[in-house]
């Protein structure tokens, strides 16, 4: 019986490019254990359309960030029938878009950060005070890019002053900011597999907050506490919440849900379609210790891997 063709994707154009790269890394070498027949494709150096010349069974998708996982690449994997990992297209999409996967997470009842959204159209003569009060913001006040991962163009603003400064410059280089307000406590972090939810993480950043540095870099020394160090109870709770999430977008395969955990209430950032999967990673350290290693959850990702999604 001839071997399974895998053809991983990685690398890609995106801010995250190098993250995409470590993670396309620990999959390759754990597909050849499994026995698949693995090849590579990195869209920064070959075009999308020449993905079905290699004629693989499988995809697996590696990618972060633009164009990885914001519904694009997807696209491309529907059009040419090939089965692949992670969420479908509309699910990515929405994921990555911080506005729409908010607008979504408040429509059910999930409580997310109180927030507002700007597009380029509205920068100019925008009244920032009026916005912050109309939408009950309170300071701190968070500004980042609307679809952007890994903390990436993420500020913290103290006050008023600061905010404006922020906004300045990140408009300079992206269409679509969202502001809000920034929520203290614990940092929580679900990984959901098929759907069910596995494990909650907490993080304690050496850092200001768990930013791209924290994320990646060992030399960072973010404290992993696995399992989370919140009460039995409110452990389910951001076990359910996350499923819930996971469902309100469709996701498929593997998932992250970020969490803040304040005053007994927890508070969903965001939701991402296409985890980390490095040393460093925090879906594939949650399924450790639920007893799946990283060559069984790897192979759990191909198993159910799919079109029309």
């Amino acid at each position: 019986m001839p071997k399974k063709k895998v053809l991983v994707v990685l690398g890609g154009n995106s801010r995250e490019r190098k993250v995409s790269l470590e993670s396309g890394k620990s999959c390759i070498l754990a597909l050849k254990e499994i026995g698949y027949n693995v090849t590579k494709f990195d869209p920064k150096f070959l075009s999308l359309n020449k993905i079905n010349k290699t004629n693989p069974d499988v995809i697996f998708n590696a990618l972060h960030g633009k164009e990885g996982e914001d519904g694009k690449i997807q696209s491309f994997f529907e059009y040419f029938r090939i089965p692949y990992t992670h969420s479908g297209v509309l699910s990515s999409m929405i994921a990555m878009n911080k506005y729409f996967s908010k607008k979504l997470f408040i429509k059910n009842k999930i409580l997310t950060p109180n927030f507002f959204y700007l597009n380029y159209k509205n920068f100019l003569g925008i009244n920032l005070q009026k916005e912050i009060r109309k939408n009950k913001l309170l300071f701190p006040i968070v500004i980042k890019p609307n679809d952007e991962g890994s903390s990436i163009g993420v500020k913290i603003c103290k006050n008023l002053s600061i905010l404006k400064k922020e906004f300045n410059k990140l408009k300079k280089n992206y269409k679509n900011l969202i502001f809000e307000s920034y929520i203290p406590g614990q940092e929580i972090q679900v990984a959901v597999m098929g759907g069910k939810s596995i494990g909650a993480i907490e993080l304690r950043p050496k850092r200001s907050f768990y930013d791209y540095a924290a994320k990646y870099k060992k030399s960072a020394k973010t404290l992993h506490i696995m399992p989370a160090a919140i009460p039995q109870k409110k452990y389910k709770e951001v076990l359910k919440i996350s499923e819930k999430a996971n469902k309100v977008l469709q996701c498929k395969g593997i998932v992250r849900c970020d969490f803040r955990f304040h005053r007994n209430k927890f508070f969903l950032l965001e939701l991402n379609t296409q985890p980390g999967m490095t040393s460093l990673s925090l879906v594939p350290e949650i399924a450790k210790h639920s007893n799946i290693s990283f060559v069984k959850l790897v192979k759990w990702m191909v198993n159910d891997s799919g079109i029309n999604r």
